[in-house]
This record gives structure tokens, sequence and C-alpha cells, in this order.
């Protein structure tokens, strides 16, 4: 059984970081593209990052600079480190592998 379980979110003042974690199971973690998805109050999802099972990476633009996609293929984890958060990033942000998605975790940056 797959299990993708992120962690890391909470809030944070604009301008701060945070660093959200992905633990994955149940499938062959290294063979995969991974990606962070989040949705806002009110709005669709959105692709925020792509990693790709080669390590190549990808950014929506509104986070390009700012934030980080990473993976350790080793423990089946993929990161994204958030920097200079902006309001406009409060959402729950999930992580996602092919059709696999975790439970989300809410990100809230407000002073």
């Amino acid at each position: 059984e797959v299990h993708l379980v992120e962690s890391g979110g909470g809030l944070v003042q604009p301008g701060g970081s945070l660093r959200l974690s992905c633990a994955a199971s149940g499938f062959t973690f290294g063979n995969y593209d991974m990606s962070w998805v989040r949705q806002a109050p009110g709005q669709g999802r959105e692709l925020v990052a792509v990693i790709t099972s080669g390590g190549s990476t990808n950014y929506v633009d509104s986070v390009k600079g700012r934030f980080t996609i990473s993976r350790d293929n080793a423990k089946s984890t993929v990161i994204l480190q958030m920097n200079s958060l902006k309001p406009e990033d409060t959402a729950v942000y999930y992580c996602k592998a092919r059709g696999w998605w975790g439970q989300g975790t809410q990100v809230t940056v407000s002073s």
C-alpha cells in the first residue's frame, strides 16, 4: 500500500522559511517523479514544484528563486524548502507521485 506523509507545515511570518518533508513508502521511490501541489482557500490545485527521477527540477513561476525541491532516494523522502514566504503562499501543500497523494500539510503565512 502506498503512503505519502507530509510534515513541516505551520504558521510563519512573511519573509520566513519552512521546510516541508514527504515520506514515501509502498512503491519504488527512486523510479518516480515527485511533486508538490498546493491548494489555497477557494482556489484550485496548483503544481508548485517537480523533481524527476533523474533529479531535474521545475517550478511554477511564482516560487522560482524562493522554493527548492530535493529528494533523498535512500530515505524515500522529498523536501520542499520554502524561503521568503509571502501571504499568497498560504495553502494546503500536498506531496504527489503519479496518481498518489498525501493528506496535505497546512502552510499559513501571516503577520
